[in-house]
């Protein structure tokens, strides 16, 4: 079995990145979000973590978040999501025997990418990275108009204004990932 070295610090923040399988579109399906979004309030009822940031994409999806003191176990959080949510929704198509073996669905990816953030800037940048994300990818013009992403909350907290991402300076930041 693969050995994959991983950042795994008990009460740090993370940036992760999530895929689906094959990059199929279906993440901003409402069903599928509905389903993400019971698997993870499922997920911190017995294992608790703090959302600062997320952002739903066709295909894939980040976020950032910080994990309680004494607690480095971000896999298996995102274990139980990806399987709760998988369980949830019937996605069509075959699975492959390599697949099937490991009890995996068509829905993600097989593992995940994490980032663990260093201090304030990383933070920042990675903040931004994943807001501006619809912008990069061609899906809207303005940050403020993707509707499946933490920014409306954080510009109803005064952390982003509300016209932030709307031109063409933003882009150009030197953002995480």
């Amino acid at each position: 079995m693969s050995s994959y070295r991983r950042a795994r610090e008990a009460g740090a923040c993370y940036f992760f990145t999530l895929v689906s399988h094959q990059r199929h579109p279906v993440l901003i399906e409402a069903p599928l979000r509905a389903a993400l979004r019971r698997s993870i309030e499922r997920v911190r009822v017995q294992h608790p973590f703090i959302i600062d940031g997320w952002v739903l994409l066709p295909d894939h999806l980040h976020c950032l978040w910080r994990l309680p003191q004494g607690d480095a176990d971000f896999g298996l959080r995102w274990s139980m999501i990806k399987r709760l949510t998988s369980q949830a929704i019937a996605m069509p198509g075959a699975v492959s025997l390599s697949r099937s073996l490991r009890r995996e669905s068509c829905l993600w990816q097989r593992r995940f990418w994490e980032h663990r953030i260093r201090d304030e800037d990383d933070y920042c940048r990675h903040m931004d990275y994943l807001h501006f994300n619809p912008v990069k990818h061609g899906l809207v013009g303005r940050v403020a108009d993707w509707p499946w992403s933490s920014f409306h909350r954080l510009v109803k907290e005064g952390v982003y204004p509300a016209d932030w991402g709307s031109d063409a300076k933003t882009g150009d930041g030197e953002y995480g990932e």
